[in-house]
């Protein structure tokens, strides 16, 4: 199973419950949690432990002015702006570049090649029987966020349930994170920021066909306009975590509700039989 953690806007409290309901079923099967928070990945921070780190590349081209003959047939294939070719030489903007490969098969004088450009990493570590890490981290200045989540959910398929904790907002890495997501907890607040965005999220959700359910952070029991809004939705509202200072005090120091304070467990078992159910399976 795969399970996405998201979230309309930062803030609400996703990595507090893709943490706690990892760290809760990791003591009775495999878990994977997959950070695609890569532009600010901080799941490390309550799991810390020795980590394997690889390079994540993207392939670029890389133009052999002594057979270019400045055809300009690549600059206008490509459609970002990546290549523009002037009469005497060839310009490469690597920012704007999607590795689409275009430009090369275009090049009539074979002139073009590619080659692997760094663009973040990915980490792998085992901080818990049971519990694998996968932590992709964007370079600093890169804007290619979507081929380290993509890479990095590639190396956590194998696993029989694996956990995505997504980047927030519905931008393009929040959508990479989801594609292929069996189903998604959407987190909110009860807010009007909370609930404006939460709208946003459970647009992206159903344009995607990814089953959905709701989870209300730091709740103070005035959830009226938020509750009216999933039953209008027909969304399930799977968990309610209320407003407390304690729990803001074990996230904040870099720990687990569900570590500290036990009992919780039972209710993020709960929470991810009804994201089975979701899906259709029960249990």
């Amino acid at each position: 199973m795969k399970l996405a953690v998201a979230s309309g806007k930062g803030g609400t409290g996703k990595s507090m419950m893709a943490t706690n309901l990892a760290f809760t079923l990791a003591w009775t099967g495999q878990v994977t949690l997959v950070d695609c928070d890569v532009e600010e990945p901080n799941l490390h921070l309550f799991f810390p432990a020795p980590a394997t780190t690889r390079d994540v590349t993207m392939p670029v081209p890389v133009v052999n002015e002594s057979l270019c003959d400045h055809c300009g047939k690549c600059g206008k294939f490509c459609q970002y702006g990546a290549l523009t070719v002037l009469p005497d030489r060839v310009l490469f903007f690597p920012e704007l570049c999607h590795s689409c490969g275009g430009c090369r098969l275009v090049c009539p004088k074979n002139a073009i090649r590619e080659e692997p450009k760094k663009i973040g990493t990915l980490s792998t570590s085992a901080p818990m029987p049971g519990l694998t890490l996968v932590s992709g981290t964007l370079d600093e200045g890169s804007p290619h966020a979507v081929p380290v989540i993509r890479d990095a959910k590639k190396h956590a398929a194998r696993g029989p349930v694996v956990i995505l904790d997504t980047a927030p907002g519905t931008s393009c890495p929040v959508v990479e994170a989801l594609e292929g997501c069996d189903a998604c907890i959407l987190v909110t607040e009860s807010t009007p920021f909370g609930l404006h965005d939460l709208q946003l999220a459970v647009d992206v959700a159903a344009r995607l066909g990814i089953p959905a359910g709701i989870v209300i952070n730091r709740s103070d029991g005035n959830d009226r306009e938020t509750l009216r809004f999933c039953t209008d939705h027909d969304l399930e509202v799977m968990m309610t975590v209320p407003f407390d200072r304690e729990i803001a005090a074990i996230q904040s120091r870099g720990d687990l509700l569900c570590r500290v304070k036990p009992e919780w467990q039972k209710d993020f078992w709960a929470l991810f039989a009804k994201c089975r159910a979701l899906t259709g399976v029960d249990g």
